[in-house]
Protein backbone atom coordinates (compact mmCIF):
# COMPACT_ATOMS: atom_id res chain seq x y z
CA UNK A 1 0.00 0.00 0.00
CA UNK A 2 1.44 3.22 -0.87
CA UNK A 3 2.98 5.47 2.05
CA UNK A 4 0.69 8.22 3.34
CA UNK A 5 2.62 11.00 5.08
CA UNK A 6 -0.38 12.19 7.36
CA UNK A 7 -1.64 9.27 9.45
CA UNK A 8 -3.96 11.08 11.40
CA UNK A 9 -6.11 11.33 8.21
CA UNK A 10 -5.25 7.84 7.03
CA UNK A 11 -8.90 5.38 6.44
CA UNK A 12 -7.31 2.07 6.41
CA UNK A 13 -9.83 -0.43 7.68
CA UNK A 14 -12.63 -1.95 5.51
CA UNK A 15 -15.86 -0.06 6.97
CA UNK A 16 -13.86 3.30 6.29
CA UNK A 17 -12.83 2.58 2.87
CA UNK A 18 -16.37 1.11 2.04
CA UNK A 19 -18.52 3.97 3.31
CA UNK A 20 -15.91 6.12 0.74
CA UNK A 21 -16.91 3.97 -1.92
CA UNK A 22 -20.48 4.21 -1.37
CA UNK A 23 -21.09 8.10 -0.64
CA UNK A 24 -18.97 8.76 -3.87
CA UNK A 25 -20.59 9.63 -7.21
CA UNK A 26 -18.05 9.44 -9.71
CA UNK A 27 -14.83 7.62 -10.03
CA UNK A 28 -11.80 8.90 -12.04
CA UNK A 29 -9.94 6.45 -14.18
CA UNK A 30 -6.05 7.40 -14.76
CA UNK A 31 -4.71 5.88 -17.81
CA UNK A 32 -1.38 5.71 -19.47
CA UNK A 33 0.09 4.87 -22.55
CA UNK A 34 3.68 5.41 -23.08
CA UNK A 35 4.10 9.44 -22.25
CA UNK A 36 0.39 10.03 -22.89
CA UNK A 37 -1.91 10.48 -19.56
CA UNK A 38 -5.32 10.22 -19.84
CA UNK A 39 -8.50 10.68 -17.14
CA UNK A 40 -12.03 9.86 -17.88
CA UNK A 41 -14.54 10.56 -14.84
CA UNK A 42 -17.45 7.56 -14.94
CA UNK A 43 -19.99 6.08 -12.96
CA UNK A 44 -19.61 2.91 -11.37
CA UNK A 45 -20.78 0.29 -9.43
CA UNK A 46 -19.07 -2.00 -6.58
CA UNK A 47 -18.88 -4.76 -4.97
CA UNK A 48 -16.33 -6.46 -2.09
CA UNK A 49 -14.39 -9.53 -3.53
CA UNK A 50 -11.93 -11.14 -0.47
CA UNK A 51 -9.55 -8.00 0.35
CA UNK A 52 -10.47 -5.91 -1.88
CA UNK A 53 -13.65 -4.28 -4.69
CA UNK A 54 -13.99 -4.84 -7.93
CA UNK A 55 -15.36 -1.89 -9.40
CA UNK A 56 -17.30 -1.97 -12.66
CA UNK A 57 -17.92 0.67 -15.50
CA UNK A 58 -20.39 1.48 -17.92
CA UNK A 59 -18.91 2.69 -21.00
CA UNK A 60 -19.30 3.74 -24.96
CA UNK A 61 -18.18 0.95 -27.84
CA UNK A 62 -15.20 2.84 -28.49
CA UNK A 63 -12.76 5.59 -28.03
CA UNK A 64 -9.59 6.59 -26.05
CA UNK A 65 -10.66 4.17 -22.90
CA UNK A 66 -10.69 0.94 -24.68
CA UNK A 67 -7.64 1.75 -26.98
CA UNK A 68 -5.91 2.77 -23.98
CA UNK A 69 -7.15 -0.48 -21.73
CA UNK A 70 -5.79 -2.60 -24.77
CA UNK A 71 -2.54 -1.58 -24.60
CA UNK A 72 -1.82 -1.14 -20.90
CA UNK A 73 -4.21 -2.38 -18.80
CA UNK A 74 -3.53 -1.21 -15.35
CA UNK A 75 -5.15 2.14 -14.25
CA UNK A 76 -5.16 4.00 -10.93
CA UNK A 77 -8.66 5.53 -9.88
CA UNK A 78 -9.66 8.39 -7.44
CA UNK A 79 -12.94 8.52 -6.06
CA UNK A 80 -13.49 10.87 -3.65
CA UNK A 81 -16.75 13.05 -1.07
CA UNK A 82 -18.02 14.50 1.68
CA UNK A 83 -17.08 17.96 0.44
CA UNK A 84 -17.41 20.82 2.79
CA UNK A 85 -14.94 24.07 2.16
CA UNK A 86 -14.01 25.65 5.84
CA UNK A 87 -13.34 29.87 5.84
CA UNK A 88 -12.12 31.66 8.51
CA UNK A 89 -10.63 35.20 8.95
CA UNK A 90 -7.53 34.71 7.30
CA UNK A 91 -6.73 33.08 3.93
CA UNK A 92 -4.58 29.99 5.77
CA UNK A 93 -7.75 29.35 7.70
CA UNK A 94 -9.60 28.40 4.08
CA UNK A 95 -9.66 24.67 3.69
CA UNK A 96 -11.65 21.64 2.31
CA UNK A 97 -12.85 18.25 4.34
CA UNK A 98 -13.22 15.74 2.59
CA UNK A 99 -12.58 11.73 1.89
CA UNK A 100 -10.89 10.06 -0.65
CA UNK A 101 -9.99 6.60 -2.22
CA UNK A 102 -6.94 6.31 -4.22
CA UNK A 103 -5.80 2.68 -5.56
CA UNK A 104 -4.23 0.54 -8.42
CA UNK A 105 -5.49 -2.26 -10.62
CA UNK A 106 -5.98 -4.18 -13.64
CA UNK A 107 -8.95 -3.27 -16.18
CA UNK A 108 -10.57 -5.60 -18.35
CA UNK A 109 -13.35 -6.35 -20.23
CA UNK A 110 -16.87 -7.80 -19.51
CA UNK A 111 -18.03 -9.92 -22.45
CA UNK A 112 -20.33 -12.47 -20.84
CA UNK A 113 -24.08 -11.56 -20.53
CA UNK A 114 -24.43 -12.72 -17.21
CA UNK A 115 -21.67 -11.18 -15.85
CA UNK A 116 -22.65 -7.62 -17.95
CA UNK A 117 -26.14 -8.15 -15.85
CA UNK A 118 -24.56 -8.62 -12.75
CA UNK A 119 -21.68 -5.50 -13.12
CA UNK A 120 -24.86 -3.29 -14.12
CA UNK A 121 -26.83 -4.55 -11.76
CA UNK A 122 -24.35 -3.40 -8.92
CA UNK A 123 -23.43 -0.19 -10.84
CA UNK A 124 -27.56 0.76 -10.85
CA UNK A 125 -27.75 -0.38 -7.05
CA UNK A 126 -24.86 2.64 -6.46
CA UNK A 127 -27.04 4.45 -7.74
CA UNK A 128 -30.14 4.12 -5.73
CA UNK A 129 -32.11 1.71 -8.14
CA UNK A 130 -34.02 -1.37 -6.28
CA UNK A 131 -35.78 -2.79 -8.94
CA UNK A 132 -34.79 -5.97 -10.83
CA UNK A 133 -32.74 -6.52 -13.67
CA UNK A 134 -34.45 -6.74 -16.90
CA UNK A 135 -31.99 -6.41 -19.17
CA UNK A 136 -33.07 -7.39 -22.67
CA UNK A 137 -30.29 -10.00 -24.59
CA UNK A 138 -30.07 -7.33 -27.25
CA UNK A 139 -29.05 -4.30 -25.25
CA UNK A 140 -26.51 -6.19 -22.97
CA UNK A 141 -25.34 -7.21 -26.35
CA UNK A 142 -25.12 -4.11 -27.22
CA UNK A 143 -22.86 -2.84 -23.72
CA UNK A 144 -19.54 -2.52 -22.96
CA UNK A 145 -19.03 -3.03 -19.25
CA UNK A 146 -15.67 -2.67 -17.81
CA UNK A 147 -14.35 -4.31 -14.38
CA UNK A 148 -11.51 -3.39 -12.17
CA UNK A 149 -9.80 -5.79 -10.18
CA UNK A 150 -8.33 -3.52 -7.42
CA UNK A 151 -5.20 -4.82 -5.95
CA UNK A 152 -3.87 -1.21 -3.99
CA UNK A 153 -5.91 1.49 -2.11
CA UNK A 154 -5.61 3.61 0.45
CA UNK A 155 -8.04 6.40 1.95
CA UNK A 156 -7.79 9.50 3.27
CA UNK A 157 -10.30 11.82 5.14
CA UNK A 158 -9.68 15.17 6.49
CA UNK A 159 -12.54 16.16 9.09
Amino acid sequence: MPRMRRKDREVADREGLLAILESADACRLGFAVGDVPYIATLNFGFEWEGAMPVLYFHCAREGRKLDMMRENPRVCFELDCDHELVTGPAACDWGMRFASVVGYGALSEISDEEGKARGLGLLMRHYGWAGGGGYESGALGATRLLALAVDEMSGKRKA
